[in-house]
C-alpha cells in the first residue's frame, strides 16, 4: 500500500485543523496545558472534575476566608472555533484566574468535545450537561463540595469568547426554554462572538469548515446556532442583563453588533450593554497584555460586581 495516499489532505481548515485520508486530524492551534492546584501568585485553587459521560471541567475557587462564604458563580465556554482550546490550557487558566481574583467569584470552565472528532451539536450537547451538572448543587445537594459550599446559585453568569460566547448565548436561551431548575443567571458576557453571516461569500473558508464540522446546518436562516434571531425560544433568554463586546478590527465584529442590536430588538435579556475595543483584533486579551485588555477584563469584573 502507498503509505502516501493517507498525507492527502480531505479538509483543510485553516487556521483550525486539517483532515487527512486516513482520518487523522492536524491542529494548526495547539494550545499548552496547565495543571489544576494552587497558583502562586493569586491563591486561586483549581481541580478539574467529571461533568457527564465524556465531558470534564475545571473550577476555581479564590482563597475563603469566611466558611460557608457564598460567591457569584461564572459558568465560562472557551473560544476556538469549536475545534481548538481547553477549559485546561495556560489561555483559559490565565483569564479565569484573573476574573476569580479580581471578581471575587467561584468560575467553571467546561471543557466540551471538539470538532472535528465530534461534529456540532456536541459541543452544545457538552456544554448544555455541564450546566445541568451546576444545577444539582442546589440547596447544597450536588457531587462537588466547592460548589456546594462556597458557590452561590442564585448569582450565576454565563461567559465565553468567539465560539465560546455562542455556547454561552445557547445556554442561557436553553435555561429559559427548559426552565431549567436549580439556579438563577442573573447575566451573561459575550466576548467576540462567533456567529453566522448572511452574505456566503463573506469567508468561505469559514462556510466550508461549518459545514463539514456541523453537517446538519440548515444554513444562516435557519439555524439558530449561526443566526440568533432565526430561534423560536429567542425571547426566552434567562437572564436579567447582557454585556455584548467587540473589538475593533476583528472580522467579527459586525456580527457581533448584529447580536446586539437583535437581543434589543426582541427585548431580550433585560438589560444589554455594548462594549468596543478600539484598535484591537478577535480575542486580543487571551493573548497580550495591554491597557485595552486590561480595560476589557475590569468592564468584565465591573459587570460582575454590579449584582
Amino acid at each position: 500500500m502507498d503509505s502516501s495516499k493517507n498525507d492527502v489532505i480531505v479538509h483543510d481548515c485553516p487556521p483550525f485543523f486539517k483532515v487527512y485520508k486516513d482520518g487523522r486530524v492536524e491542529r494548526y492551534i495547539v494550545t499548552q496545558p496547565s495543571p489544576a492546584g494552587l497558583d502562586p501568585t493569586t491563591g486561586v485553587q483549581s481541580k478539574d472534575v467529571a461533568v457527564a459521560p465524556g465531558v470534564r471541567a475545571r473550577i476555581f475557587t479564590p482563597q475563603i476566608r469566611n466558611p460557608g462564604q457564598k460567591l457569584p458563580l461564572l459558568v465560562h465556554y472557551h473560544g476556538g472555533g469549536f475545534s481548538a482550546g481547553s477549559a485546561f490550557d495556560t489561555v483559559t487558566q490565565k483569564l479565569v484566574t484573573s476574573l476569580v481574583t479580581q471578581a471575587n467569584i467561584i468560575a467553571i470552565s467546561i471543557d466540551y468535545r471538539l470538532a472535528p472528532e465530534h461534529l456540532l451539536p456536541i459541543a452544545y450537547e457538552d456544554s448544555w450537561a455541564g450546566l445541568q451538572w451546576v444545577a444539582t448543587h442546589a440547596n447544597g445537594q450536588g457531587p462537588e463540595p466547592w460548589l456546594n459550599e462556597n458557590a452561590d446559585l442564585g448569582r450565576v453568569f454565563l461567559s465565553g469568547e468567539s465560539a465560546g460566547a455562542n455556547l454561552a448565548h445557547h445556554m442561557g436561551v436553553q435555561a429559559g426554554a427548559t426552565k431549567l431548575a436549580g439556579l438563577k443567571i442573573i447575566g451573561m458576557i459575550i466576548v467576540h462572538p462567533f456567529f453566522g453571516s448572511k452574505d456566503a461569500s463573506e469567508n468561505e473558508n469559514e462556510n466550508e469548515m461549518y459545514k463539514y464540522v456541523c453537517p446538519t446546518s440548515t444554513g444562516f436562516d435557519h439555524d439558530s446556532k449561526l443566526n440568533p434571531a432565526a430561534d423560536p425560544n429567542l425571547k426566552q433568554l434567562a437572564c436579567d442583563r447582557v454585556i455584548v463586546m467587540v473589538a475593533e478590527k476583528d472580522e467579527l465584529r459586525n456580527r457581533g453588533e448584529a447580536y446586539y442590536e437583535t437581543l434589543v430588538k426582541n427585548g431580550c435579556g433585560g438589560n444589554v450593554e455594548f462594549f468596543e475595543s478600539k484598535g484591537e483584533d478577535h480575542c486580543f486579551h487571551v493573548f497580550h497584555d495591554n491597557d485595552n485588555a486590561e480595560a476589557l477584563k475590569n468592564q468584565m469584573v465591573d459587570f460582575i460586581k454590579k449584582d
